[in-house]
């Protein structure tokens, strides 16, 4: 197998490599109890999901 004659320049590999970041997880507001959550979850907080409450949250003491 041929092996690359010339090496890929900074530009070359940092155009490629684009996409590799991490992106930080995109947080919203519970419109029930305003803490932030993820986007399509159950609030870990309220336990809220669109309006209602799915599971009972236990408070701790």
């Amino acid at each position: 197998m041929p092996l690359p004659t010339r090496r890929h320049s900074r530009a070359r590999k940092n155009k490629r490599r684009t996409h590799d970041t991490l992106k930080p997880p995109h947080y919203i507001l519970c419109p029930q109890c305003h803490e932030p959550k993820l986007p399509h979850r159950v609030c870990p907080k309220c336990g809220a999901y669109k309006g209602r409450t799915v599971i009972e949250i236990e408070e701790v003491s």
